[in-house]
C-alpha cells in the first residue's frame, strides 16, 4: 500500500476517535436528562402518592399467656409458684381472598416530563375460618384475649380515596388509620367484635379500597385460595412479582389479567411466622405480584441505544464515502470527512431535544431526514454530481432505517447487527474485488 493512502486510511481512524467526544458529551447530555426527569417523577409522586402494595386483610388477635412455674427459697427450701405473664399477637390468614379492580391511568406534567398515575377501584372480599380454640388445643385456658383487628397493609396510604367500610356477617364496621402492628408497615385496621374462641367460626368480609398510586401496584396474596383480576386501560402492562397471571389479555385499548395461587406456592403462613420478633415482615412483602404502569417507549433509554452504535454507523458511513472516492477517482479532503462526521455526530443531539418533545418515532424521523438532506447536499458538490449525492444520501437514509430497526428490535438487536456488518463487509469486497489498491494510492 502507498504511504499517501496509508495516511488517507490513518487521518480517517483518527477522525472516527475525535468525533468520540462530541459523542460522549451527547451521551453524558443524555444521562443529565434523564436524570432530571427521574428527580421531576419523584417529586410529583412525593406529592402525590408513590407506588402502591396491598398486604391483607390479616386477622390479628392480641393475647396474655399466662403461666406459673415452681420455685424453691434457698434458705428454706419451701416451694412455691411464681406467675409469668407473655404478651404476643396470633395471626390468621383468609381461607379465600379475592380482589377484583378497575385501574385507570392519567398523565400528570410538570414542565416537558410527564408521570402516570394510577386510579384503581378495587372490591376486596374473602373468608376467615378460624380454627377451634383458636388452634391453641388444651392450652386456651391459660390464654386472655385482646380486642382482635383486621389489619390491611397499604404502603402509602395517602393514596386512599374513600372513606373504608368494612362489611363482616351483615354488620358495617369503619377502619381507623395504622395497621396496629408495625410487621405490616403502613395502612389501615378496624377493630372487631369479641370472636367465639370454642368452635371454628367463619367471618365473611367485604370492602372496597379506592387507591391512587405510580408506576406500580402489587397486591400480596394472603389467603389459602387468592384470586386476584385486574382491568385497566393502559396497554403497555408490564406483570411484576413472584407470580405471573394465570390468564392475560392485552390490546390497544387496555388489558385484562387474572392471577390465582395458593398456599402451597406462596407458603404465607411459614413466611408469617418467620417473621417473628421482626419490626417489618419482609418476607411478606416479598411474597407479591403486581403490574407496573411505566411507559415502555422511553426516549432517553432508545437515545443511548443509538449512541451505541454511532462508532459503527459512523464507520459505515466513512466506509461509503471512501468507497465513492476510490471507485470514481476522486480526492475528498480530511476536513470534508470531518463535516460529514459532525453531521452524523449532530443527529443523535437534535434526536435527543426533539424526542422531549414529539415521539420518539417522529423525532428519529425528523432528525434523520435533516441530517440525510443536509449530507446528500454537501456531499453532491464534493462528489461532483448530484446523482452521486443523491445515490450517497439514499445509502445513508436506509442505514438510518436499519439503525431504527436496531432500536425497535430489542430481541433481535445483536442478530440484525450482526447481519448488517456482514452484509456491508460483503458488498464492499464484492464492489472492490477488481480494484487495484496500489494503483489508486499512485493516482492520489
Amino acid at each position: 500500500m502507498s504511504r499517501t493512502l496509508g495516511f488517507k486510511l490513518g487521518a480517517i481512524a483518527l477522525l472516527m476517535l475525535l468525533l468520540l467526544i462530541p459523542l460522549l458529551m451527547i451521551d453524558g447530555l443524555v444521562d443529565e436528562r434523564q436524570g432530571l426527569r427521574h428527580q421531576v417523577l419523584q417529586d410529583i409522586a412525593r406529592s402525590s402518592s408513590y407506588r402502591q402494595q396491598i398486604t391483607g386483610p390479616i386477622l390479628v388477635l392480641p393475647y396474655v399467656k399466662t403461666t406459673h412455674v415452681w420455685k424453691t427459697r434457698e434458705q428454706t427450701g419451701e416451694r412455691y409458684t411464681e406467675e409469668r405473664q407473655q404478651q404476643g399477637k396470633l395471626y390468621f390468614l383468609p381461607e379465600r381472598f379475592e380482589l377484583d379492580g378497575q385501574v385507570s391511568t392519567e398523565l400528570r406534567a410538570r414542565g416537558i416530563y410527564e408521570a402516570r398515575l394510577y386510579h384503581s377501584d378495587s372490591l376486596i372480599r374473602g373468608q376467615f375460618r378460624l380454627p377451634a380454640r383458636f388452634g391453641l388445643g388444651d392450652d386456651l385456658g391459660f390464654y386472655s384475649f385482646g380486642t382482635p383487628f383486621l389489619a390491611v397493609g397499604i404502603s402509602d396510604i395517602r393514596g386512599i380515596n374513600n372513606d373504608l367500610k368494612l362489611r363482616l356477617n351483615g354488620q358495617t364496621l369503619s377502619f381507623a388509620p395504622g395497621t396496629h402492628d408495625s410487621r405490616f408497615g403502613d395502612g389501615v385496621h378496624v377493630p372487631l367484635p369479641a370472636l367465639d374462641s370454642q368452635g371454628g367460626q367463619v367471618l365473611d368480609f367485604a370492602f372496597d379500597l379506592k387507591l391512587q398510586g405510580t408506576e406500580q401496584l402489587d397486591v400480596v396474596p394472603v389467603g389459602r385460595d387468592s384470586r386476584v383480576s385486574l382491568k385497566s386501560d393502559w396497554p403497555h402492562p408490564s406483570f411484576v412479582g413472584e407470580y405471573l397471571p394465570s390468564r392475560r389479555e392485552i390490546t390497544a385499548q387496555g388489558f385484562s389479567a387474572e392471577w390465582q395461587t395458593s398456599f402451597f406456592a406462596t407458603n404465607l403462613e411459614e413466611t408469617l411466622r418467620g417473621c417473628e420478633g421482626q419490626s417489618l415482615c419482609q418476607g411478606l412483602f416479598q411474597r407479591s405480584f403486581g403490574v407496573s404502569f411505566v411507559d415502555p417507549v422511553d426516549q432517553y433509554l432508545k437515545t443511548d441505544r443509538a449512541i451505541k452504535y454511532a462508532l459503527l454507523f459512523i464507520a459505515l458511513t466513512f466506509a461509503t464515502f471512501f468507497l465513492f472516492e476510490v471507485l470514481k477517482r476522486l480526492a475528498v479532503h480530511p476536513v470534508q470527512y470531518a463535516l460529514v462526521g459532525l453531521s452524523l455526530a449532530l443527529f443523535y443531539l437534535l434526536l435527543l431535544s426533539l424526542s422531549e418533545h414529539l415521539p420518539f418515532a417522529l423525532a428519529y424521523g425528523i432528525s434523520a431526514t435533516a441530517c440525510v438532506g443536509l449530507i446528500g447536499f454537501y456531499v453532491s458538490f464534493v462528489l461532483q454530481s448530484w446523482q452521486r449525492g443523491l445515490g450517497f444520501a439514499a445509502l445513508l437514509a436506509a442505514l438510518y432505517g436499519m439503525l431504527f430497526g436496531l432500536l425497535s428490535a430489542e430481541d433481535y438487536a445483536l442478530l440484525m447487527g450482526s447481519l448488517l456488518v456482514f452484509g456491508v463487509l460483503g458488498s464492499v469486497m464484492v464492489l472492490t474485488r477488481r480494484l487495484d489498491w496500489y494503483g489508486v494510492g499512485r493516482s492520489a
